[in-house]
């Protein structure tokens, strides 16, 4: 069900989940088949208490075009909390002292997270890194020294338990803090070579998913992971992607939520770096190494003092102007809304958008990478 799936009854604030029951009906809810995030926060406002949406879920569903609807049984949720139970887990919902600010800020913020590890970790400076699966050894290397330094500076490395960039930054941040974000169940090991990773992530850092207990993850659940990870910190580092990457997702997933993307360089022929080269271009800051990453950020995002060897002089120079990674999303918006499957001349769109053809350009030849655009004889172009 969606958002315009029904229209509101009533526009009761939802009540502080500071219930036992009200916060079990919550999980029911969430659990009930077809509510997603958005339907979930939906159902609380307009109906003030979970117990009420509960109630009320059916009837929005005949609404909705669904029949027989039946919401999740009370056995399904209580099978989960034992789930978690078991495996030493702890569930942490959205309203409460231990949910991470920074992630209590997106409009799509996780209802519910299932913790494994030390939680205090959510309470300190964050940063995430993402990166390749099939990373070269210099992008392994550039992850690790990354993640130690930027660890020794006082910041916890948040990534996505993936093999390739992601474990390598887990692994050098294990003795600083780390954060992995799953995209199964957070007892779930995926893949299964990074089971001994997690383990020992469990020991001193944190495992953070806000699926169901036991889920195996399937390809749909990693975009929204990708949001996490994202959410989770105020800035992102991809350290090494294609141009078609699933960590370009990430970026801008953080880009949407008003953080800030960094990435690390490579050489031009190289096809791994390709999508880091893109971000820097279009204007992600370009890391070399924790300095430059704590130069970035300034010393304001770090709860203990920088680092005496970081000159952070340069961070109070005023930048350069240059075109933003805000601004290039909002042009493949505009040029993908002019765009139709009949081929228009690629000047006249220029013309439309009223913006410089060394801007378009460019963000054309992004757009027609990824399979967004095609090109016709003559100087045509139309959207694929």
């Amino acid at each position: 069900m969606t958002d315009k799936d029904h229209n509101p009854s009533s526009t009761h604030p939802p009540i502080p989940p500071t219930s036992e029951d009200e916060c079990f009906a919550r999980l029911r809810l969430l659990r009930s088949r077809r509510v997603g995030v958005s339907t979930y926060k939906r159902l609380l406002t307009e109906h003030g208490t979970a117990q009420n949406a509960l109630a009320a879920l059916p009837t929005v569903a005949r609404a909705a075009g669904v029949a027989n609807y039946e919401v999740c049984p009370e056995g399904v949720v209580r099978a989960e909390l034992r789930a978690g139970k078991d495996a030493s887990a702890r569930l942490i919902m959205h309203g409460t002292a231990e949910y991470p600010q920074t992630l209590a800020e997106l409009d799509d913020a996780p209802p519910f997270l299932w913790v494994i590890g030390n939680t205090q970790l959510l309470n300190r400076p964050t940063i995430s890194m993402v990166g390749a699966r099939n990373a070269s050894s210099l992008g392994t290397r550039m992850a690790k020294a990354l993640a130690q330094g930027l660890g020794e500076a006082g910041f916890v490395v948040v990534s996505g338990l993936a093999r390739g960039i992601d474990a390598a930054a887990h692994l050098a941040a294990l003795a600083t803090g780390t954060i992995a974000v799953q995209a199964g169940g957070v007892d779930v090991m995926y893949p299964a070579e990074n089971t001994q990773l997690a383990q020992d992530i469990a020991k001193t850092g944190l495992r953070v998913s806000e699926q169901p207990m036991g889920l195996q993850p399937m390809a749909r659940h990693f975009p929204s992971r990708n949001r996490i990870i994202a959410g989770l910190s105020r800035a992102t580092i991809v350290v090494e992607a294609a141009a078609r990457s699933g960590s370009l997702i990430t970026a801008r997933d953080a880009l949407d939520q008003g953080r800030d993307v960094l990435a690390v360089p490579g050489h031009p022929f190289d096809a791994p770096a390709a999508g880091c080269n893109m971000l820097i271009r279009d204007g992600a800051a370009l890391v070399r190494n924790a300095a430059d990453v704590i130069e970035v950020l300034g010393k304001a995002c770090l709860s203990v003092p920088a680092q005496p060897e970081l000159d952070l002089a340069a961070a109070e120079k005023a930048p350069a102007p240059r075109r933003t990674l805000r601004e290039t999303a909002a042009l493949h918006l505009q040029i993908l809304s002019r765009l139709g499957p009949s081929p228009i001349a690629e000047d006249q769109l220029i013309r439309d958008l009223n913006t410089p053809s060394s801007k378009v350009a460019p963000v054309l030849i992004d757009l027609e990478l990824e399979g967004h655009v095609r090109r016709q004889p003559g100087g045509l172009v139309s959207r694929a």
